[in-house]
């Protein structure tokens, strides 16, 4: 049987010929453009000089730790339920005595605007226009007061990392406290720095040193360097000046000597809410519980500190099952997808962290960019949700998901140092 073809008459042809407007504000057309994380991470690579791209996309020596928590996430395998009404979608509810209308925060996150020169500020109004934390880091490059004045009615944590100078970190705490953060997050995973491979090949310093291979590396990325040479000196806003490598700042701060007292410690001190961030044992998890903290964070620092350490994911249903009634558990590491944060709240965290995909948005587009990564994560925790068959984060639960094996997880039983106290 022959086909017959005819002349499309042009009232057929009307219907399809729509023509969009043009969109000339380049920022504007490449955040809409990025439909996920890894599209907010190609579009930072191609913006940023390769040193401040690499410390945010790095980790520690072979990269396997970060490699692996990503991994985990993709192994995983969701079990929707079907024919259940989910016209209505809540993806809030309280963490840590408080209201969130999502379940993640922004992650405290240093040198931040050595990434994109509105740094933290972006950040504090990206949180207080999604009604999710925002978390200062003590390397942060903005003040505790200019974050909060940033944020003024949403909810401010405030990381600390204790320095071998304890009077220094305890006034960085007061001052928290009087701004009035709610929740301090002790990081305890960094006794000293990591081997951050890429930084060291990178010669990261701060503030970034103009060399022949800066320079190279900055001509195809003019505005990040119009912005830098324009705006504010690059400084922590917690710390004296320092000119040399971030490594060796980090060695001269830390404390190796840190100990379960120096927690019991702070406890005492700290008027709001108490999380121990960097917990990587169920072991360690029942300690920190036992000295009465609030919360705790799963997370082995973004695979920044020891490389081939636990993978969060794995840890979390095991730590959920000894200390999940005690405490609120928070996760972080590896995440990249709304996906992966549905994952974790099934499996027992009541709420997640994102680093990287916060930067990877900064570094994207400054303030408008970390909007586009909250968006898009918001967007897809509700679709995936919705196609689990669940209206509420109370209803999701581990039959939800299933961790496929590539990596094996961790056996509910796995030996771990003893704890000391």
């Amino acid at each position: 049987m022959t086909m017959k073809r005819q002349i499309p008459k042009p009232h057929d042809l009307a219907p399809l010929m729509q023509f969009k407007k043009p969109e000339f504000n380049g920022k504007k057309r490449r955040l809409e453009a990025a439909l996920t994380i890894e599209d907010l991470r190609a579009i930072a690579k191609r913006r940023t000089p390769r040193a401040a791209f690499d410390y945010t996309d790095g980790s520690a020596e072979a990269e396997l730790s970060i490699a692996r928590a990503r991994q985990a996430f993709a192994d995983i395998e969701f079990h929707p339920a079907i024919l259940r009404d989910v016209s209505k979608v809540s993806t809030g509810w309280d963490v840590l005595g408080g209201p969130v209308q999502l379940p993640f925060g922004i992650a405290p996150t240093g040198f931040t605007r050595m990434m994109q020169t509105e740094g933290e500020i972006a950040g504090a109004h990206a949180a207080a226009r999604a009604g999710i934390p925002f978390s200062l880091s003590t390397m942060g490059t903005a003040s505790i007061e200019d974050v909060k004045a940033a944020n003024p009615l949403g909810r401010n944590w405030f990381q600390l990392y204790m320095w071998k100078e304890r009077e220094r970190s305890m006034a960085l705490v007061d001052r928290a406290a009087k701004a009035g953060y709610d929740t301090l997050l002790v990081t305890v995973d960094v006794p000293v720095a990591g081997a951050r491979l890429r930084d060291k090949r990178n010669g990261m310093s701060i503030p970034p040193a103009l060399t022949p291979g800066t320079v190279i590396n900055a001509l195809p990325r003019p505005q990040w360097w119009i912005d830098f040479l324009t705006t504010e000196p690059l400084a922590f806003a917690s710390l004296d000046r320092w000119s040399g490598t971030v490594a060796e700042l980090l060695d001269t701060m830390f404390d190796p000597t840190v100990t379960f007292d120096d927690l019991a410690w702070i406890r005492a001190q700290w008027p709001g809410k108490l999380v121990v961030k960097g917990i990587q044992t169920v072991a360690d998890a029942k300690a920190v519980v036992e000295l009465g903290v609030d919360g705790l964070v799963l997370s082995n620092h973004g695979g920044r500190q020891l490389d081939r350490a636990p993978i969060p994911f794995h840890l979390l249903p095991h730590v959920a099952a000894e200390v999940g009634r005690d405490t609120e558990i928070i996760l972080d590491t590896g995440i990249m997808s709304g996906a992966d944060i549905v994952a974790a709240v099934a499996l027992g965290a009541r709420f997640t962290l994102i680093g990287r995909a916060y930067l990877y948005g900064l570094m994207a587009g400054g303030e408008a960019g970390v909007n586009r990564a909250v968006d898009i994560l918001s967007e897809q925790i509700e679709r995936t949700m919705r196609l689990l068959g669940v209206t509420c984060l109370e209803e999701l639960n581990p039959g939800h998901v299933t961790q496929l094996v590539r990596l094996a997880p961790m056996p509910a039983h796995a030996p771990s140092p003893e704890t000391t106290r």
